[in-house]
């Protein structure tokens, strides 16, 4: 009777212990502030994925040092599926090329789970500048080498890269100016401050449809369907230059198989929904929705893009 009691208790107890994930509340942490493209797509995953796993998911902002704060507190969780990170091209794909001791390494300290959106970077300034494209612009930034100023959102963010690809591109010196996100940079556009800068479609299409911001092109080699009226950077004149953000999930290194399979499965299911494929048009992302070796390859091949960016333009965030 005693080993019968035993058996039953070891099988209860191993019961609790495999209830189907998630069995609590699960936090998302967003390396940027809210508002950012990263905040925005976390906060709608969070969403579509407390309605179909059954459980809460949180997002959690912890902005700073261009991602590394949050990011580096994700690295740090307990590898349980119960706190993943957004894993965007700023902190995962370009930190690695512009800082010589970043505390996490994305392909190592992770797992990756799966890619979820692009997000198109566009250059932008505000309403009350005169310049109407980006061919203005660049003879004006020739004509004052480094007095015209850009925001990013902060030292080694895709924004900053992106600006430091396009002064090499076009054969400029801009003066920057990092803030930590893309509310703080576009108000100082809007105040006539700083002259210009680089972000996502989704951070920024608020304040274009609002004629705060003018758009001079977006970096991607077609137009982009959610601003059909801006040119490229290629229709301007700079067929190389491209720049394409991406926001992906990612969760601590040995987080279980099964979890990371099924976070994967989650994603697709819900790119494959027809709300969310309405959430996503309505805020300007281009759905993915890969597989995690997809993404750890997508991954691999930008952070050796990004890099060379870095070194070549020699942008460091230290």
């Amino acid at each position: 009777m005693k080993r019968l009691l035993a058996v039953t208790f070891v099988f209860v107890a191993a019961s609790a212990l495999a209830q189907p994930y998630p069995a609590k509340p699960v936090k998302i942490l967003v390396p940027f502030t809210p508002g950012s493209a990263t905040d925005i797509l976390g906060r709608l995953v969070a969403d579509q994925f407390s309605k179909s796993m059954g459980q809460p998911f949180v997002v959690e902002n912890k902005p700073g040092a261009g991602g590394i704060v949050g990011t580096e507190a994700a690295k740090n969780s307990a590898p349980d599926g119960y706190t993943l990170a957004m894993a965007g091209s700023g902190p995962f794909g370009i930190n690695p090329g512009v800082y010589s001791k970043l505390p996490y390494d994305p392909l190592k300290d992770f797992e990756l789970i799966g890619n979820i959106a692009l997000t198109p970077q566009t250059l932008v300034v505000g309403a009350q500048q005169p310049w109407k494209s980006l061919k203005e612009f660049v003879a004006a930034a020739k004509a004052k080498p480094g007095e015209i100023a850009y925001a990013s959102l902060g030292s080694g963010s895709t924004s900053h890269l992106t600006m430091e690809a396009f002064q090499s591109a076009a054969g400029i010196k801009l003066n920057h100016i990092p803030f930590k996100g893309g509310a703080e940079g576009q108000a100082q556009l809007m105040s006539g401050t700083i002259h210009i800068m680089s972000d996502t479609v989704p951070g920024l299409l608020n304040q274009l449809k609002g004629g705060k911001l003018r758009a001079l092109a977006v970096a991607i080699p077609e137009r982009s369907p959610f601003l059909p009226d801006v040119p490229t950077a290629a229709e301007e004149g700079y067929p190389g230059f491209v720049s394409v953000g991406w926001i992906g999930m990612a969760a601590p290194a040995k987080t279980p198989e099964p979890i990371l399979d099924k976070l994967n499965t989650e994603i697709k299911k819900m790119l494959a929904s027809p709300e969310a494929k309405q959430r996503f048009v309505q805020l300007a992302f281009t759905p993915v929705g890969d597989s995690r070796a997809e993404f750890r390859a997508f991954m691999a091949a930008e952070i050796a893009k990004w890099s060379k960016v870095a070194k070549e333009s020699g942008a460091k965030a230290d």
